[in-house]
């Protein structure tokens, strides 16, 4: 928030940079000057914008030094235009941010059950690659399709993974148009650039009482395989993206997604930084939940976690599949599984 100042003029912004990497390099205390504060890259990862001008070892140009919070740098003089100042954020605990976190996830659980229930007919779930989105969406459909099995009858539920074409969810969702039924799309972002099966998709989505499909082409496809050109659509729909629909920077897109979300209910599980990735997954191995096949003490899951967090810079993803890569590491050498991952799960020039 903004609030009026009676400063006159307004002052060169300087930032000292007191944890952060360039490139390859690490920044420790060196100072620049300030050309744009925090912002974050679409994986997630911090970076503050600064003029390495006249600074000794770098370029003299604008640079994005990685940091990982706004606790990694210090500013000093005027970063606001004259006559406003801006206002320090107040920054959330750890514990703070797992709270927020795990209600999201806890929400999430709820809607997938309302979606099995048919209480919810269509969600849209967005969150950045290796938090666990899938996990407790598959959980929540495996533990009511166990009946279902049991009697050996068609599941009611399907998870699609992968790239998708438009005939083709429109055959998927006819196979499961059914009451009852729940088609979950898990990583199909490809659909979102195909305006034919976004438009099926927005009709999948909405929430209004009858939901007609259309194909209004001649299909070859749809012939043999006995598919009527529209029908009517009475399952549920789960898509589970890694797009932050509200940050997406294309026109053309952005109004389709603002479609969808309009149509159906949005859950953005609100894992925007660097830190809230690595605190997730801090909380998942609090439960127990994410190292029980390796037999391994608090002690060694503590030494995994902070390994991530120390490296969190320099390693090729922060998910839950790294820390399981980095455990399998571990089991492989307890001695030296710090220096095998520095070889083989970090960013290199």
């Amino acid at each position: 928030m903004l609030t009026k100042s009676t400063a006159k003029d307004s002052q060169m912004a300087s930032v000292t940079i007191l944890n952060g990497v360039y490139g390859k390099k690490d920044v420790r205390n060196v100072t620049f000057p300030l050309v744009k504060q925090m912002a974050y890259l679409p994986d997630g990862q911090g970076y503050v914008t600064v003029d390495g001008t006249g600074v000794a070892g770098y370029p003299e140009r604008q640079l994005r030094i990685k940091v990982n919070s706004i606790k990694d740098y210090e500013v000093t003089g005027a970063d606001v235009p004259a006559g406003v100042v801006a206002e320090p954020k107040v920054e959330e605990t750890d514990e703070q941010v797992m709270t927020r976190i795990r209600e999201r996830f806890s929400i999430l659980d709820e809607m997938t059950q309302a979606s099995v229930d048919g209480v919810v007919r269509a969600m849209i779930v967005s969150g950045p690659p290796g938090v666990g989105k899938s996990f407790g969406v598959e959980r929540i459909l495996e533990q009511n399709a166990l009946f279902d099995k049991l009697a050996n009858r068609r599941a009611r539920f399907e998870v699609v993974k992968g790239a998708m074409s438009a005939i083709g969810l429109y055959c998927k969702l006819f196979s499961f148009a059914d009451a009852g039924n729940v088609l979950v799309f898990d990583d199909c972002d490809s659909i979102l650039l195909d305006d034919v099966a976004l438009n099926i998709l927005k009709a999948a989505l909405d929430s209004s009482k009858k939901r007609t499909i259309h194909w209004n082409a001649d299909s070859r496809l749809l012939r043999h395989e006995g598919i009527p050109n529209k029908f009517d659509f009475k399952g549920a729909v789960i898509f589970i993206t890694n797009l932050k629909f509200d940050h997406v920077k294309s026109a053309k897109l952005k109004d389709h997604l603002e479609a969808l979300m309009s149509r159906c209910h949005y859950l953005d599980l609100t894992i925007d930084t660097l830190r809230d990735k690595l605190l997730r997954i801090r909380q998942i191995a609090r439960t127990g939940q994410l190292f029980p096949a390796y037999g391994m003490s608090q002690e060694q899951e503590d030494e995994i976690m902070d390994f991530m967090v120390d490296n969190a810079s320099k390693l090729r993803e922060i998910s839950l599949r790294m820390a399981i890569k980095l455990a399998d590491l571990r089991r492989l050498s307890a001695d030296r599984w710090k220096s095998i991952a520095a070889n083989t799960c970090m960013k290199h020039a």
